[in-house]
């Protein structure tokens, strides 16, 4: 079936996953093991993802009628989201400030990087999390990386073992102590 006669176009923006903003005039800082991971990424998809298709797309090309060829729509589809990931990933990379936790020594205050416990006060009366202060495009809540620009992070940063801190979350404002900091 012809294009004009469906919703389908080349550029399939409305497809796009929306990626972490970074705020204005901000940087881009990573954490050493985030910058690998990301590099690792771009390599793979560079070097083994991306040229695999090429030779599916290519190979489906060649048996004809592209309009009702399913590898040949998908992988081109597929191929748009390798392409948009790329570039997303090479402008990170470029702008990435890496920050090694470990060259922070003994520092008893919370910069980017530190892994901290924390222990809610309030509510969950003694629960204690850690968490690691890392670039957005690494955070993750579930392994417990959270973004330096998170509500909890901010509240952290430059506080002391023992401190008490406030900081928005979204059931209300909450209160942490600092149980430990610490530099991996």
């Amino acid at each position: 079936m012809n294009k004009a006669f469906v919703k389908e176009s080349d550029d399939d923006e409305d497809d796009a996953v929306a990626e972490p903003a970074l705020p204005p005039g901000t940087r881009n800082y990573m954490t050493v093991a985030g910058h690998a991971r990301m590099r690792e990424e771009f390599e793979r998809l560079v070097k083994v993802e991306r040229p695999e298709l090429v030779q599916v797309v290519s190979w489906a090309a060649g048996n004809g009628d592209r309009s009702e060829n399913g590898d040949y729509i998908y992988g081109k589809k597929r191929l748009r989201e390798i392409d948009r990931r790329l570039r997303y990933l090479t402008k990170r990379l470029d702008n990435a400030v890496v920050v090694d936790p470990a060259a922070q020594g003994d520092n008893d205050q919370v910069f980017f990087g530190a892994t901290v416990t924390v222990c809610f006060l309030g509510d969950s009366q003694g629960a204690e999390s850690t968490y690691q202060i890392v670039g957005i495009d690494e955070a993750d809540a579930g392994q417990g990386r959270i973004s330096w620009i998170s509500p909890l992070a901010r509240a952290l940063m430059k506080a002391r073992e023992g401190d008490t801190v406030r900081f928005q979350s979204p059931v209300g404002v909450r209160e942490v102590e600092i149980v430990e900091v610490r530099y991996e």
